[in-house]
């Protein structure tokens, strides 16, 4: 018998295989490929106050190793998600965590009070958005901007909150220390690096917004030292993501520190590849004679 079971700031999970926010929808359109029960956690993608349309021009393109994006959080906004996503997700034995963004620290506490509903496991904060009230600086590329943001949320919020942390800093412990400081439940890393693409037929920029958000596996090895790093730096749990393609990969994140991790890329390649990384360390416990998946946590250190 192995135990896969994890709790994540008491968030509980069948398993520690979540997915990433803005790769999986809302986890209704993935329904018809793989048994939504069976994940540990499903992270919808960026929720804001009011609906948003997005970005204009094109907005996702292939790399060599990997894609790079730049949405803009479209979604329908929270009120949508509240009355007509939330209900169809109940019927499925799996937490649902909400990522949410705004752009001003206020905004980010009105939507997480908004979304102390029936349903909601948890909230984890994108804190890659520009403060609007601060000319434009990214809140999660400076300490105390991002803790600003993760204190609103936990005064507004009583779940439990997990800050999703930005790799585009110099220090990223700094930031994970930042944010456990003024009350995280979680922290999750990484999102994605800041990236572009060129044409050199039309010598212009692919992407409609010229920069964008690099995922995939070119990313795994910055995030999983960047997670090794925080793991060993702070006491709540880290949830580890970035360029995790199969099982391998996702043992690589716990191996390092990560008490969770969370497939996002790998969802446009194979819409299967959660249930199958789950799958795949579940038997590398079993193949070693391990019981616990917290048997992994941590254990490069060890």
């Amino acid at each position: 018998m192995v135990n896969t079971a994890v709790d994540i700031a008491g968030i509980r999970m069948k398993n520690p295989v979540m997915t990433a926010s803005g790769t999986f929808g809302s986890g209704l359109e993935f329904s018809d490929f793989l048994d939504l029960g069976q994940l540990g956690a499903i992270v919808v993608k960026g929720m804001t106050l009011e609906p948003c349309s997005g970005n204009k021009g094109r907005r996702m393109a292939e790399t060599a190793a990997g894609m790079l994006n730049c949405i803009g959080l479209e979604n329908p906004g929270a009120d949508e998600f509240i009355n007509k996503t939330l209900p169809k997700l109940a019927e499925f034995d799996t937490p649902v965590i909400v990522n949410i963004a705004g752009k001003t620290i206020e905004e980010y506490g009105e939507l997480a009070g908004r979304l102390n509903v029936a349903g909601v496991a948890g909230l984890e904060v994108n804190i890659s958005c520009p403060n609007v009230k601060q000319g434009g600086i990214v809140f999660g590329t400076d300490p105390a901007c991002a803790a600003s943001v993760i204190s609103e949320v936990k005064k507004a919020s009583k779940l439990p909150v997990i800050a999703k942390l930005s790799p585009n800093v110099t220090n990223i412990v700094e930031m994970a220390q930042a944010v456990e400081a003024v009350g995280a439940d979680a922290v999750s890393l990484i999102n994605t690096l800041l990236g572009m693409a060129i044409d050199i037929k039309t010598c212009k920029p692919v992407l409609g917004n010229i920069v964008g958000g690099l995922s995939g596996p070119a990313v795994k090895p910055v995030a999983l030292r960047m997670v090794w790093q925080v793991a060993s730096a702070v006491k709540v749990p880290v949830i580890g993501m970035g360029g995790i393609m199969c099982a391998d990969d996702a043992i690589e994140f716990l191996l390092a520190g990560a008490s969770a991790v969370a497939v996002g890329t790998a969802n446009f390649v194979n819409p299967r590849a959660t249930i199958q990384i789950a799958q795949g360390i579940e038997e590398y416990l079993s193949e070693r004679g391990l019981t616990d998946v917290k048997q992994l946590v941590g254990m490069v250190n060890n």
